[in-house]
């Protein structure tokens, strides 16, 4: 650790900004943890690995669970797993900045430049800009789909629950967490045409990026839009368009998902909302353990790739299955750069992808390896649940309350590497400096 705490000037060096945001997250989910724990928290008497793995599942906004949050939870332990969520979802530096912001403070470079990697951004430019734009957006949003939610919650659980259910699925929708106070997520209103709308909005609009929204605002023309943002809209209406087609077709006369639906509108609305949950959302409105494995490796797919960046989602993210889409393309067209939408990419961008994309996927390999090991279940649950543990989504197979000491280990540790990113752990690892040294060229052969 000398590495990181060289002395200069007689004072002691912090960390890289990506190893201080680890510890930060940690810290918040080692304290989240402890509150759970208490009896203040939980009804049962949780255990403490029972609570923090909620807490760790809350943070990273995943919705993977080991115990039954509306039941086990208090009214303040729900509140707190909601807080937790929401402090995960929009970067615990954002609400850092907006105290100090309000407090008068000046927003110093150190502090900037670990926002900017919080929220993966390339510069510090207007980064305090963007973090308020960031929390009025979510606000508002959130706000909004409580209000819609409210339809439906308040006849079903009166006025005092029912607007706390609004609440507190807006927040975990809005911010992709795809936590529930149900046992069986929102199973109960798979053919509600509001769940079926708001949810997915709130998701949809948490997880295709604040940059995207805000460049919608401004711009509000097609042409004016950046290149992010028009390669993010078309990316995510493909995906959805895609998922949705594929589900209907596989899961339509499963007699345990889609099959048991009587109506086609209502096979309709399952295949929509199942189509775009995977992409973090993790709410369900169907038994993921009875799906086909070819849906259940369709929904791994989209669980790996995730939504957009500088959002509430995870996975490499939309742009970066499109960059590498492209540079395929470029290179079977013997061409060295890329375009899209009269715009180019540099090769920074393609080798930041093949190593966000090499990370992740050795990490999901590495944590069904591992699991594999300690496990004889099904290898497709065993996968799936990795999957969706990297991904930050929170869909199941059923296999998470029955995981050993060890399989909640790794899946802890998936969900925490995929919040805070392969590549900042990758800049955590790596080295500072520029190499001075250069080689000759050596031929090798591929293929």
């Amino acid at each position: 650790m000398k590495k990181y705490f060289r002395r200069s000037s007689g004072r002691l060096r912090l960390p890289p900004p990506p190893a201080i945001l680890i510890l930060i997250y940690l810290g918040l989910i080692i304290l989240g943890a402890l509150v759970l724990w208490t009896p203040l928290a939980n009804r049962t008497g949780i255990s403490l690995s029972d609570a923090f793995f909620t807490s760790t599942s809350a943070v990273t906004v995943t919705g993977l669970v080991v115990v039954d949050t509306g039941s086990v939870f208090t009214l303040f332990g729900q509140a707190v797993i909601a807080i937790l969520i929401q402090l995960g979802g929009l970067g615990l530096m954002t609400f850092a900045v907006l105290v100090l912001s309000a407090l008068g403070i000046p927003v110093g470079m150190p502090q900037r430049i670990i926002l900017r990697e919080d929220l993966n951004q390339s510069s510090v430019h207007n980064i305090t800009t963007l973090v308020k734009m960031i929390l009025k957006i979510a606000i508002m949003v959130e706000l909004i789909g409580a209000i819609l939610l409210c339809i439906v919650f308040v006849p079903d659980y009166g006025w005092g629950q029912g607007i706390w259910q609004a609440v507190f699925h807006s927040i975990s929708a809005f911010n992709n967490a795809g936590f529930g106070l149900s046992p069986d997520s929102l199973t109960r209103w798979v053919s509600d045409p509001i769940i079926n709308i708001v949810i997915p909005a709130l998701f949809i609009l948490g997880g295709i990026g604040f940059i995207v929204i805000a460049d919608i605002w401004e711009k509000r023309t097609w042409h004016g839009l950046s290149l992010h943002s028009k390669l993010m809209l078309v990316g995510s209406l493909i995906l959805i368009l895609w998922a949705w087609l594929t589900f209907a077709l596989l899961e339509w006369n499963n007699p345990g998902t889609l099959g048991q639906l009587g109506t086609t509108s209502a096979r309709l609305w399952a295949s929509w909302f199942q189509a775009v949950s995977p992409r973090t959302a993790g709410f369900n409105t169907i038994d993921y353990a009875n799906v086909h494995e070819s849906t259940a490796l369709m929904t791994m797919t989209l669980m790996l790739v995730g939504g957009g960046s500088t959002s509430t989602a995870g996975g490499i993210k939309v742009t970066t299955l499109i960059v590498l889409i492209l540079a395929t393309v470029a290179f079977f067209r013997r061409s060295k750069n890329l375009h899209a939408f009269g715009r180019s990419m540099g090769s920074e961008e393609v080798f930041k992808v093949m190593a966000l994309t090499t990370m992740s996927i050795l990490l999901v390999l590495f944590g069904i390896f591992v699991m594999s090991i300690s496990h004889d279940g099904e290898f497709i649950d065993l996968a799936f649940e990795v999957t969706s543990a990297f991904g930050t989504v929170g869909l199941s197979r059923g296999a998470t309350a029955e995981l050993d000491g060890i399989g909640r280990a790794m899946i802890i540790l998936v969900m925490f590497l995929g919040r805070v990113g392969p590549l900042t752990l990758g800049f955590f690892l790596a080295t500072q400096s520029v190499p001075r040294v250069r080689y000759p060229e050596g031929k090798i052969y591929l293929g």
